[in-house]
């Protein structure tokens, strides 16, 4: 579905980010991600001066490289467009996060690493979405064998189950491909929520 029509309006601000999944020939994983923040006028930052219509306001990319267990293998950062020559000092920080695991916890992790003071706010606010991304990446749909047979989900990950309507353990969903996972729906054999 669709939204509403807006009211009358101008653009001002747009940030596009855009997160990808890698396999790589060695067996391990690479997550990337990017945000470039772009203004529909011209506008005058302190250190850059003039800022054309479209001219990134920030244009910054992360690299995880991670292994089967999301344990952070290596980290790279690039900062193409920054407001301040002094973001580029945030880069370092993020080696922090080598040895750290995608997965419970890692938003506390990465707070704890280049929270605040410590890191850059945009690049920080990246590896939340990449952390998904590496789930549906190494753990997503599996690949069509050309067979039309229908999808059946099987294995231990399980960590999507009642994350949201669709994988409502007491749902559908959940007892056609998780039976195993299932529990009766709401109103079925006296159980409650």
């Amino acid at each position: 579905m669709a939204l509403s029509a807006p009211a009358p309006r101008r653009a001002m601000h747009t940030r596009r980010i855009v997160c990808e999944g890698w396999l790589r020939d060695d067996g391990l994983w690479d997550i990337e991600a990017s945000i470039v923040d772009t203004k529909a006028y011209a506008y005058r930052e302190p250190e850059r001066g003039r800022r054309e219509i479209g001219s990134p306001v920030h244009d910054m990319s992360v690299r995880l490289t991670i292994d089967t267990g999301m344990v952070v293998k290596a980290i790279e950062v690039s900062m193409n467009q920054h407001p301040y020559q002094v973001c580029l000092g945030a880069p370092p920080a993020f080696q922090g996060l080598v040895g750290q695991r995608v997965g419970p916890g890692w938003r506390k992790a990465v707070q704890a690493c280049v929270g605040g003071v410590r890191g850059c706010t945009h690049v920080r606010e990246l590896l939340f979405p990449m952390a998904t991304v590496a789930f549906q990446t190494l753990s997503g749909w599996p690949v069509d064998d050309g067979t039309d047979q229908p999808v059946r989900v099987d294995g231990e990950s399980t960590g999507f189950l009642d994350g949201c309507t669709a994988w409502d353990r007491r749902g559908e969903m959940v007892a056609r491909l998780y039976p195993h996972w299932a529990l009766p729906a709401r109103g079925e054999g006296g159980a409650q929520g």
